[in-house]
């Protein structure tokens, strides 16, 4: 049985921990999880760079702002993640970005999935242990909807087209961050203003 409020308290980064980490880590050669190899080194570099970008671009739209302002209650955002996450790179500071819109109704925790594998495996992609995965938890720390993650599901989709269509990795990676910069967030937050419309 999951302690989700002990996770959150004890073992969850605000954003502004999470993105201290990934940058001392990177200082020392390494990555969040056990694989400090050149190309994820490669990955978390591009990352830091993206998360600084949707971090200073992105406006939360009118739809999302109308739906915040309705949320009644206090929740917890759990956020499942990793440095080297491409995905999590475009996402996170989005979630971020909600927060910090109404602190007085959410408060956000990042959490490694590697350093948190029973966590991502109650909370798996079509039997993966895809990430960011959002949980939404009420007063209580429990989990009150569905997860969200680890993309809005058009890019899920087309993702799938694109492993089909091909083995080349790096290709695949540049498709979707040029997936993501003509999108400007607005799939991601159109998906997210669905999932905060939900809570009562």
């Amino acid at each position: 049985m999951l302690n989700y409020s002990n996770i959150f308290d004890a073992d969850g980064l605000d954003y502004t921990s999470y993105r201290e980490l990934v940058n001392k880590l990177l200082t020392e050669g390494k990555t969040t999880g056990p694989d400090d190899s050149d190309a994820m080194l490669h990955y978390t570099k591009m990352n830091v760079q993206r998360m600084n970008r949707v971090d200073k671009t992105t406006v939360l739209n009118e739809d999302m702002l109308k739906a915040i302002s309705e949320v009644k209650g206090k929740y917890h955002f759990l956020v499942i993640t990793e440095g080297w996450c491409g995905d999590a790179a475009q996402i996170v500071p989005i979630i971020n970005k909600i927060v910090l819109a109404a602190e007085d109704k959410f408060d956000l925790k990042l959490v490694l999935r590697d350093q948190h594998l029973p966590l991502i495996d109650a909370h798996l992609t079509n039997g993966g242990r895809a990430i960011p995965v959002l949980l939404i938890l009420d007063e209580n720390k429990e989990p009150v909807l569905p997860k969200w993650g680890p993309r809005p599901e058009v890019l899920q989709t087309l993702l799938a087209q694109w492993k089909k269509d091909s083995t080349d990795m790096m290709l695949i990676a540049e498709q979707l961050h040029g997936w993501y910069a003509k999108d400007k967030t607005q799939s991601t937050q159109a998906e997210l203003t669905q999932v905060l419309a939900q809570l009562k």
